[in-house]
């Protein structure tokens, strides 16, 4: 199974009916096709980074959901497409992301185990120089 999210803006002047009909669209092609809905966010109405279609304002719907095939994807973008309320929409897959947070946290631990325990703690080493601090006079050497 895949994890994607779509992120779709209707207008601002839409009823909530209709945008819980568009909603209710995405989740029954998720449904037909096999996948599961993991979350739906009504962000309401924000307003816009740009005019779109005329309006400075939109409503954000967020839906997270997981689904094995890529044909569903493909659908929802098509009826989102279609749908003259919705201005802009965005899927993203969010699986690889996922997984390359998760590479990036092990490399960080890895990297972490090896440093040595005094360096982590802050500990001078012998013959370190003590760091200097803001307003203090430098020494000079010669």
């Amino acid at each position: 199974m895949r994890i994607y999210e779509v992120m779709f803006i209707v207008d601002p002047n839409a009823p909530e009916e209709t945008i819980d009909a568009i909603i209710g669209q995405v989740e029954s092609v998720i449904r037909d096709a096999g996948g599961t809905v993991d979350k739906v966010d009504k962000w309401g109405k924000r307003k816009l980074a740009y005019r779109i279609r005329r309006r400075e304002e939109g409503y954000y719907v967020l839906v997270r959901y997981s689904v094995a095939n890529t044909a569903a994807v493909k659908e929802i973008e098509r009826r989102l497409k279609v749908q003259e309320l919705v201005l802009k929409y965005l899927t993203v897959r969010m699986d690889e992301k996922l997984r390359w947070l998760e590479k990036r946290r092990k490399e960080r631990e890895k990297r972490a185990a090896k440093k040595p325990a005094a360096a982590a703690a802050g500990v001078r080493m012998p013959g370190e120089p003590a760091p200097v601090l803001p307003g203090e006079p430098v020494e000079e050497s010669e």
